[in-house]
């Protein structure tokens, strides 16, 4: 964070204009009290089961954060935000608790941590008996681990690791170590921010096209290579439970390591300069090797290695040539596996096959020997053992999915299909293969036979959650289980599938997410347990209803929404002032399109800036109106981009008046991001709302000049779309008043506070009633405490004034 926008957060101002006029230094505003109630108390526990299924570790959340948090000081270097006190990243969860929860009998148990922490993240070991876990601390972040059975910890580094590039540690195979990246043994501090410029920064293009995404957090200058070098660069190192810890290898940047199943190989890419000035440092200059742990970490083969990805085609199904993916297969001892494009990488050369999934095993010499042909790009790729992989490709530009079954110990012979469909198509998906949590691998019956999928359950009554058996030999599939009404209840983890034990979260419109032990075999009271007791984290929405609702667009598309109305409405009083809140999606088929999304099952509490908690104030929301945008008789979707948007806006406007709940009179229109740019043009668009909420927006698509969304068209290739699409050029026709409101430190690709910013100035210009609120030290999504209860608090306040009332009144 550069120092003058540091200072700005650290003050804690908002900046808004009215009326052509600046307001600086405003104080964060808070909603009603029992908005500001929901959002002090802490979050819902994260839970995540054990690889032995026989505990759950629960952990617990803290309330939002504090703005002097979230604008403490940070690196942005090269696609990261980095901590330069702790060295780990600076805006990603932690937790305040660690708790054992038993799968069946016996007594939870706490994690004691010393003193009041923060803990970065936490992971099972592959036997289930301990959590490693990190503690940010003020200086650093350590590593602990907790035993399973007692909850008793112990500190096992000091605040040495390196978390540059997120969690730094992985546990070994055996369970009985973890390798860690630390900061390297006397690092020296970090270099100076010059005082002198010591010259000019200067790039230079020699004629190469290289169409790049508007990337956020990139380097700028030699000092930031230089930062980037100093916080990235780690040492290896081998973190045993009981003994002595052992350095792996060289310094290096190291963005990536991975153990072999064995636990004697390590994959590792490690980033080499030249540094690129275009790219994040996932497309860095690197190298990807295997090292030999008992030989000193010595390299015993090169994957592959590359210079900087700073001209990838940004085309539907354009990959780059060479090896890609680069994984460990998860059921041998050491074995790699990788990609490699057939046509170059490129969708538009002619060829029967396009990817081609190759492996190689150790000692790692020769080549690489085939495992499957792909006719379209390789999606997934599950092992299952030495004869069976489940591979799943899939091409963009039509939506052609398909999945196969493939027999990798003999290369060449036929696949099976399994499943094909358009990847459009909800209703049809077959699930996902189930795993096992600690190896990785295909999760089969004991006898071999049969292997296990589960899927959203996609339907025209809404999401149904499900679990199916397979059989391999035949590709039959037999459902075990699915959800009923009135509960939407997913499968998290088959525990047992020989005796129909599944872990699943189930929830109901009254009733919060908690988890439950479940004997599919069984029917009745019996067959359910419940292991959580989380409760309604906002007792004040109890009242509130919802209801799934689908109609229908002029041209016979089929849509859908959740519609909520406030505790204790009666129609019989009159419509309500509403807000619309959505999100567009692009198709290429209309019955895909049409299908219905969301359950009315689910239990539904605001987080964070909720548009929610309008219901509190009196409104009733549409929520998620699905907003098709389709490609037809060979077009693209978004040649009609503006006039499907208006027709399904109208299609939900006239949906809500006619069930009788909503005033036509006083609706109001917003989103985020993409959403927001939805929302700038509805009001230009159309009369269909009466004011508008834009948050974190684009709205000049000139500054998106190689592609947004799903638009894979640069600039130059579709000018008149770019315009008709962009809301900035048709701000003389906005006259709806449009509340704008971004994160002073966004971080999405394409959505640069200058968006914002611009459109402002332009509807001030042709007199549109207009607010812009920049946010302090927030990003794409916003953290604080105060960010968010000023968000809702402007939410409220803008709807109020101009879709409630007459807008008369003034905002501060």
């Amino acid at each position: 964070m550069r120092l003058g926008a540091r200072r700005i957060a650290l003050a804690g101002f908002v900046l808004a204009w009215s009326a052509g006029r600046v307001v600086s230094q405003q104080p964060y505003h808070d909603p009603s009290p029992d908005i500001a109630k929901i959002l002090d108390a802490p979050s819902t526990p994260a839970v995540v089961p054990s690889p032995d299924h026989l505990r759950l570790l629960i952990l617990e959340r803290a309330a939002l954060p504090p703005i002097a948090a979230v604008a403490a000081p940070e690196l942005r270097l090269a696609g990261v935000r980095l901590n330069p006190r702790t060295n780990a990243l600076s805006r990603a969860q932690t937790y305040t608790a660690l708790i054992f929860a038993p799968i069946g009998e016996g007594e939870s148990r706490r994690v004691v941590l010393p003193g009041k922490t923060r803990i970065g993240g936490a992971l099972w070991s592959p036997d289930g008996k301990r959590v490693a876990f990190t503690l940010i601390e003020e200086q650093g972040m350590s590593l602990w681990v907790a035993e399973a059975s007692s909850g008793a910890s112990r500190m096992l580094t000091g605040p040495v690791l390196n978390g540059a590039f997120g969690n730094p540690c992985q546990w070994l195979p055996t369970s009985a170590a973890l390798l860690c990246a630390v900061i390297p043994a006397g690092r020296a501090a970090p270099p100076p921010d010059p005082e002198t410029p010591s010259g000019p920064v200067v790039q230079e293009s020699q004629g190469k096209p290289a169409a790049n995404a508007t990337y956020e957090d990139l380097l700028k200058n030699p000092h930031d290579e230089a930062l980037f070098e100093h916080y990235f660069t780690d040492r290896l190192l081998l973190v045993p439970l009981s003994g002595t810890d052992r350095p792996v290898g060289s310094p290096g940047i190291h963005s990536s390591v991975d153990v072999s199943p064995d636990g004697r190989y390590l994959l590792v890419t490690t980033i080499t300069r030249p540094f690129s000035y275009l790219v994040p440092y996932q497309r860095f200059a690197a190298r990807t090797e295997v090292w030999d742990l008992p030989a000193g970490a010595a390299a015993v083969r090169k994957v592959t290695e590359h210079g900087a990805l700073e001209s990838e085609p940004r085309t539907r199904d354009a990959v780059r040539a060479g090896p890609r993916a680069v994984a460990w297969r998860a059921d041998q001892p050491a074995t790699l596996v990788w990609i490699e494009a057939l046509d170059g990488g490129n969708p538009a050369a002619s060829a029967t096959a396009r990817d081609r999934i190759v492996q190689l095993a150790a000692p790692f010499t020769g080549d690489a020997s085939p495992v499957a042909d792909l006719e379209l790009r390789a999606r997934s790729l599950v092992f299952g053992r030495a004869d069976l992989a489940i591979v799943s490709e899939g091409w963009q530009r039509t939506h052609r999915a398909r999945t196969w079954i493939v027999d990798p110990s003999h290369p060449g012979s036929a696949p099976r299909l399994l499943s094909e469909r358009s990847s459009e198509d909800r209703y049809r998906d077959p699930g996902r293969f189930l795993t096992r949590p600690a190896e990785g691998t295909l999760l089969t019956s004991k006898d071999g036979r049969f292997a296990y999928l589960a899927g959203n359950g996609a339907s025209e009554e809404g999401d149904r959650p499900f679990l199916d058996r397979i059989e391999l030999a035949t590709g039959k599939t037999l459902r075990l289980w699915r959800s009923e009404a009135p509960y939407f209840e997913e499968a998290v983890a088959l525990l047992d599938p020989d005796r129909g034990l599944v872990l699943t979260r189930r929830e109901s419109v009254n009733d919060p997410p908690n988890y439950f032990l479940r004997d599919i075999r069984q029917r009745g009271p019996g067959a359910l347990v419940q292991l959580t007791r989380f409760k309604d984290p906002a007792p004040a929405f109890a009242g509130v209803t919802q209801q799934l609702i689908t109609y229908t667009r002029a041209d016979s598309v089929q849509l859908s929404a959740t519609l909520y109305l406030p505790a204790g409405y009666d129609k019989g009083k009159g419509p309500l002032p509403f807000f619309f809140w959505a999100y567009p999606r692009e198709f290429l088929d209309a019955d895909a399109a049409s299908q219905v999304v969301g359950s009315p099952y689910r239990f539904t509490r605001p987080s964070g800036a909720s548009h929610l908690f309008l219901l509190l104030e009196g409104y009733g929301v549409l929520d998620g109106p699905t907003m098709p945008i389709i490609g037809r008789n060979g077009r693209e979707p978004n040649d009609s981009y503006v006039e499907q948007l208006v027709m399904s806006a109208q299609a939900a406007v006239d949906k809500v008046v006619s069930m009788g709940v909503a005033d036509p009179r006083r609706i109001g229109v917003g989103g985020h991001s993409y959403g927001a740019f939805m929302t700038a043009n509805l009001l230009a668009h159309s009369d269909l709302f009466r004011a508008g909420i834009a948050r974190s927006g684009a709205y000049n698509r000139t500054l998106t000049p190689f592609g947004f969304q799903n638009e894979e068209r640069s600039y130059w290739e579709a000018e008149a779309v770019y315009a008709h699409m962009s809301p900035f050029n048709y701000a003389d026709k906005i006259k709806e008043p449009l509340l704008l409101i971004h994160g002073m430190a966004d971080d999405n690709s394409g959505t640069f506070p200058i968006q914002s910013e611009r459109m402002y100035a332009a509807l001030v210009g042709h007199g549109a009633p207009v607010r812009l609120v920049l946010l302090p030290a927030e990003a794409h999504g916003y953290r604080a405490r105060e960010s968010i209860g000023h968000t809702v608090y402007e939410m409220v306040s803008w709807l109020d004034r101009y879709v409630k009332g007459n807008g008369a009144a003034a905002m501060p």
